[in-house]
């Protein structure tokens, strides 16, 4: 697993498909300047919305990368577009670092649902192409810092829910409805999601929700 870790972020830094800033966040800056996000993030990053993403545990790279994205247009996000205009390079470091010292809450897995996302997110599904989720997430969940790629242990089925689907229209070409195509030049998000049917992306969405250690 190390080895393929170690691949993986090779594939990402040669893309240049990361792109954070080089300032140093400070989390008791970011913690000040979050009064404007707890709205819909809640105060530490633990959203009650279900359709807001939980900040809180993030991993720090990849939160200044989707500000930096939002801000830049690379990724859309309508709510977001008027507070990430005001956003220096500094307040996003800070934000990110903030929250990354946040501890997520946990979520409740729909048992109906649960043994066939388990079996998505540790082994996927070779026979569709799909690859494991705990190959870029890790195991528990928790992401992988190096290479940014997201924490998504504890987070809401129902944001997990859409932004597969707008992966997966990506992936397939659908700009229709919404849509996502930010996770670089490798399009690991958009190759895997295209793949996946909707059971498929409803009970990875419920198992991540309720995957904590």
């Amino acid at each position: 697993m190390k080895l393929v870790s170690n691949v993986l972020v090779a594939a990402i830094l040669a893309t240049g498909a990361v792109n954070w800033a080089q300032a140093a966040g400070d989390p008791q800056a970011g913690k000040e300047k979050s009064a404007t996000c707890a709205a819909c993030h809640g105060p530490n990053g633990n959203s009650t919305i279900p359709n807001f993403p939980k900040l809180a545990g993030q991993v720090e790279k990849y939160t200044l990368k989707q500000l930096q994205d939002m801000k830049s247009g690379a990724r859309q996000v309508p709510q977001m577009t008027a507070i990430v205009a005001g956003l220096s390079d500094q307040d996003m470091a800070d934000l990110a670092a903030y929250y990354a010292e946040q501890e997520v809450t946990t979520g409740t897995a729909d048992p109906e649902l649960a043994e066939k996302g388990a079996k998505l997110w540790r082994a996927g599904n070779a026979e569709a192409g799909v690859t494991a989720c705990a190959g870029c997430h890790g195991a528990a969940g928790k992401g992988m810092p190096e290479a940014a790629f997201p924490a998504l242990a504890g987070q809401h089925a129902a944001y997990t829910q859409a932004q597969l689907e707008a992966f997966r229209a990506a992936g397939r070409g659908d700009h229709e409805g919404p849509y996502r195509n930010n996770d670089g030049d490798a399009m690991m998000m958009r190759s895997t999601a295209a793949r996946l049917t909707d059971d498929d992306i409803q009970a990875l969405a419920s198992f991540i929700n309720g995957l904590y250690d």
